[in-house]
């Protein structure tokens, strides 16, 4: 029997593999596989639509079980946020879909990892690119997640994590991000 969210995993991957669009999974649950100890139920994943139409992947996502969490204004929240707020139905789950821009979401997607989730097979991010991504999140959990995941994974490359932290630094005109994670790096070694 799978757990809810390998039952989400599976239903959303069914649909996502029929459009034929890359995807991976990121946040807490990808964070989980890493080694951060989470206690999370929601799923947050990034989708490279291509050409696609969000209005299809929605329309896809509803006939395979899935709901938006508003209707209302849920056209101009995609455009606005570039995110999709649905729930699983059979699971009661909450979902995320971020759709993927150019720039460091393609990069993300080209270096995922396949993992299975309960028996389902699922594209993650790298662990080093969860770390960029908790950094760049910065709130007090995520900067936990970070340092978790780079407790359990001692051969995690951090050049890559340095370097794309440079890159995001520089795009977004920030000096904080690799800093951040020299302080991260820094408290594994007192483990």
């Amino acid at each position: 029997m799978h757990s809810p969210v390998a039952e989400l995993l599976g239903a959303l991957a069914a649909v996502l593999d029929r459009l034929g669009v890359g995807w991976y999974l990121f946040g807490a649950q990808a964070a989980l596989l890493y080694g951060a100890a989470r206690l999370t139920a929601d799923v947050d994943v990034t989708v490279d639509l291509g050409p696609e139409a969000p209005s299809a992947l929605v329309t896809a996502l509803t006939a395979a079980g899935f709901e938006p969490r508003a209707r209302e204004g849920l056209d101009d929240f995609i455009a606005r946020t570039r995110v999709i707020p649905l729930v699983h139905l059979a699971s009661g789950l909450p979902l995320d879909v971020v759709l993927a821009g150019p720039g460091p979401e393609e990069v993300f997607l080209r270096r995922t990892r396949r993992h299975e989730v309960d028996g389902v097979p699922v594209p993650v991010a790298s662990p080093e690119d969860i770390v960029v991504m908790k950094i760049l999140a910065g709130r007090s959990k995520d900067m936990e997640d970070a340092l978790a995941i780079l407790v359990a994974n001692r051969g995690l490359d951090k050049a890559l994590v340095r370097d794309t932290l440079g890159l995001v630094e520089r795009a977004l005109d920030r000096r904080d991000l690799v800093s951040a994670f020299e302080e991260l790096a820094r408290r594994t070694q007192e483990d």
